[in-house]
C-alpha cells in the first residue's frame, strides 16, 4: 500500500527466536533501533517474519512470473546493482533496451522502415507504461485543439468498466475524465459500439484490452477500430487507439498471430505489455511502443547531460534498476519465437484441463474463454448455501491464494473466482487443486445442511422450516461471505 499503518504505541517490538543468539535486546516495531545488530540477526529475524506469506507458486491471483531459470537469476543478481538511468555510464545496458524495444515492436507488428528504429522505453510496469501512453494521448489532442483555436481544459478518455485500476488514476492523476462503457452480465469487455458512441470531439484516445483483469478476454480491437474510422471519416476527428495488452501481449502473437489487434490497425498508436506478465520475467518491468516517432510529442521528452551525456528520457521515474530489463533481454533471446509458443500453448492447454475438471462439479458456470489470457474465472450456480468469497478463504487452508471478487458496473451482482495460469502451474498442481476445492465444496455442504438443522430445531420444528432456512442461510453468509481478496 502507498499509505503505511503503523501502532501509536512506542513499545511494540519485533520478536525472533533463533536470533537470540546474537542479541538479546528487542527491537522496536516502527522506529529504527539505536544500536546495531549483526547481520546473522537481522536476516532471522527478517527470515521468520516472511514465513508467514503466502507461497507464490501457489498464489493463483496473480499474472505476475514467479520463476525463471537459475541462470537468469544470475543475471539478475549479477546486475542488480546496475542504476539503468546511468546509460552513459552502463551503455550495453542501454543497448539491450533498445534491443527489447524493437524485438517487441516488431511483434506488434510496428511499421518500422528499413533504416528505422522502434519507438519506446521500458518502465517499471504496465501503469507507468499507459500513464506515460496516455499522457501523449493528451499532449497530441491539446496540441491540436489549440491550432484549432478550441478549448482544450475537458480531456476525456473512453474504456470499459472492466479496466484496470491505473486506468482510473490516470484519469484523476492527469485530470482526464473516464468515460466507462458499462458491463451486462454475459458480457464482461468493452462493446465496441457504445465505445464508439461515447467517443466526442474531447476524446483523446479509446483504451481497448488484450486480455481483460477480470476473465482473461480479448477485446475486439478490430471492430473497434473499423467502427472509429467510420466516426473519424463522419466527424472530421482523429480519435486513436490505445491498446492494453498488459497481459495479452505476450500471448495472443505466438497463439492467435492472425488475430488483428496490433499495429495493423492504423489507428493503433501506442500499445503496453508487462514483461513481468507473460513476457516471462520477475517484477518490475513492463514496455511501452509507439507506432511512430510522430505519436509521441517531442516536448515530452526530456535531455539531461549531468551523467555525462545527452540523454533523452520519458519517464515518470528516474532512477530504476537494469537487472529486469537484462532479463527481459534474457528471455526474448533464450526462448525466441518458438519458446514462447510452446510455453503459452502449455499455459492455455493446463487451463482446459483445470475448466474441464471444474465443469465435472456440477456447480459452476466459467464465465473465462478459451481463447485469452490462460485462466479460469467462474461463478457459482447456486450460492444459496455458500459464496466464492468462502472458497477462496477456505482454499488459504491448502496454501492456495484464488481471488474472489465482484464484477464492475452494471454487473456487480456477479460475483467470481480467478484462477490465473502461469508456466509454473503444472497439471499435477492443477490436479491438486481440483481435489482441494471438491473437498472445500463438501465441506461447506455439509456445514449449511447441519446449521439448517439446528435452527430448524430451534425454530420449533417442520412449521418454522422456510424461516430457519433463510435466517441460517443469512447468518452462514454474514459469518464467512465477505470479500476477502482483491483482483490483481
Amino acid at each position: 500500500m502507498v499509505i503505511s499503518h503503523a501502532s501509536s504505541s512506542a513499545g511494540e517490538s519485533v520478536y525472533s527466536t533463533f536470533s537470540s543468539r546474537y542479541v538479546r535486546e528487542e527491537l522496536p516495531r516502527y522506529r529504527m533501533p539505536e544500536n546495531s545488530i549483526p547481520k546473522e540477526a537481522a536476516y532471522q529475524i527478517i527470515s521468520d517474519e516472511l514465513m508467514l506469506d503466502g507461497n507464490p507458486r501457489l498464489n493463483l491471483a496473480s499474472f505476475v512470473t514467479t520463476w525463471m531459470e537459475p541462470e537468469c537469476g544470475k543475471l539478475i543478481m549479477d546486475s542488480v546493482n546496475k542504476n539503468y538511468v546511468d546509460m552513459d555510464e552502463y551503455p550495453v545496458t542501454t543497448e539491450l533496451q533498445n534491443r527489447c524495444v524493437n524485438m517487441i515492436a516488431h511483434l506488434f507488428n510496428a511499421p518500422i522502415g528499413e533504416d528505422e528504429t522502434a519507438i519506446g522505453v521500458s518502465t517499471v510496469g504496465s501503469s507507468e507504461a499507459i500513464m506515460l501512453a496516455g499522457l501523449a494521448f493528451k499532449r497530441k489532442w491539446a496540441n491540436k485543439m489549440k491550432e484549432q483555436g478550441k478549448p482544450c481544459d475537458k480531456p476525456n478518455i473512453v474504456t470499459g468498466a472492466n479496466v484496470q485500476v491505473c486506468w482510473e488514476k490516470f484519469a484523476r492523476y492527469f485530470e482526464v475524465e473516464l468515460k466507462e462503457v458499462k458491463l451486462t452480465e454475459g458480457y464482461y469487455v468493452m462493446d465496441p459500439k457504445k465505445a464508439v458512441e461515447m467517443v466526442d470531439e474531447n476524446t483523446i484516445c479509446v483504451a481497448a484490452i488484450l486480455g481483460s483483469t477480470l476473465t482473461g478476454e480479448y477485446e475486439d480491437v478490430k471492430l473497434l477500430n473499423d467502427l472509429l474510422v467510420e466516426k473519424n471519416k463522419e466527424t472530421g476527428w482523429n480519435v486513436p487507439i490505445h491498446v492494453d495488452a498488459a497481459s495479452g501481449g505476450f500471448i495472443a502473437p505466438f497463439l492467435q498471430p492472425e488475430l488483428e489487434w496490433d499495429f495493423r490497425l492504423p489507428l493503433v498508436k501506442s500499445i503496453n505489455v508487462s514483461g513481468h506478465k507473460y513476457g516471462l520475467v520477475y517484477p518490475g518491468v513492463g514496455w511501452v511502443i509507439w507506432r511512430s516517432k510522430d505519436d509521441l510529442p517531442e516536448e515530452l521528452i526530456f535531455h539531461i547531460n549531468y551523467l555525462g551525456a545527452d540523454q533523452p528520457t520519458f519517464t515518470l521515474n528516474f532512477s530504476k534498476g537494469a537487472s529486469q530489463i537484462i532479463a527481459q533481454y534474457y528471455q526474448l533471446i533464450r526462448l525466441g519465437f518458438e519458446g514462447y509458443k510452446h510455453i503459452m500453448e502449455n499455459c492455455k492447454l493446463n487451463a482446459a484441463v483445470l475448466k474441464e475438471g471444474i465443469d465435472a462439479t456440477g456447480r459452476f458456470d466459467v464465465l473465462s474463454k478459451a481463447d485469452g489470457v490462460p485462466l479460469v474465472a467462474i461463478r457459482l450456480k447456486d450460492s444459496t448455501n455458500f459464496s466464492v468469497f468462502d472458497i477462496s478463504e477456505n482454499l488459504r487452508r491448502f496454501g492456495w491464494i484464488v481471488p474472489a471478487y465482484t464484477m464492475p458496473a452494471d454487473a456487480e451482482h456477479v460475483a467470481v473466482l480467478r484462477i490465473v495460469i502461469r508456466e509454473d502451474f503444472n497439471r499435477s498442481l492443477a490436479q491438486r487443486l481440483l481435489a482441494d476445492i471438491n473437498k472445500i465444496i463438501g465441506e461447506l455442504d455439509a456445514h449449511a445442511v447441519h446449521a439448517i438443522k439446528l435452527s430448524t430445531a430451534a425454530a420449533g420444528g417442520d412449521g418454522a422450516s422456510k424461516s430457519a432456512v433463510d435466517a441460517a442461510t443469512e447468518a452462514f453468509k454474514d459469518l464467512a461471505g465477505k470479500k476477502k481478496a482483491g483482483v490483481c
